[in-house]
């Protein structure tokens, strides 16, 4: 009885610690170092279409890959890519088998929008480069086993 009274309090213990863990981790990204408002403000649009043109980043996709890879409906997806194309960001074709269809591409300025979005994305926190070697080495070894 001792014993899975045991159990039971370090589960307990250890579910509260994953849920405070978790609960850190979407705060520091989310919340601290939210970068989304940033990279919004400097290629001047909303976040989901920054996602649209690093989603078109990977190459050339269909408007409905697109709308998935957004996960958005495909109205929202061409009012997106209406805006897009407006900015000359990106350009749509029809698709070389099926002409009901149409192809997204990046023009090189959306490349290069996509590549500020990236950069700015991808920046460390400061907090994150603050850290000593030893620890910085031990949180990279647990994110990496995380994402598998």
């Amino acid at each position: 009885m001792i014993e899975r009274a045991e159990t039971v309090r370090a589960e307990t213990v250890r579910a509260e610690t994953a849920d405070r863990a978790w609960q850190g981790m979407r705060a520091l990204v989310l919340e601290r170092h939210d970068r989304r408002r940033e990279v919004c403000g400097a290629l001047d649009m909303s976040f989901i279409r920054v996602k649209a043109l690093r989603s078109l980043a990977g190459g050339p996709m269909t408007m409905r890959q697109l709308a998935e890879r957004l996960a958005t409906d495909p109205p929202y997806t061409t009012l997106v890519v209406d805006d897009l194309q407006k900015r000359d960001l990106v350009r749509r074709s029809t698709h070389p088998t099926d002409r009901r269809q149409r192809i997204v591409t990046l023009t090189p300025a959306g490349a290069r929008a996509a590549e500020t979005a990236d950069r700015i994305l991808g920046r460390p926190p400061t907090a994150l480069l603050e850290l000593g070697d030893r620890e910085l080495a031990a949180l990279d070894r647990i994110v990496a086993k995380l994402l598998g």
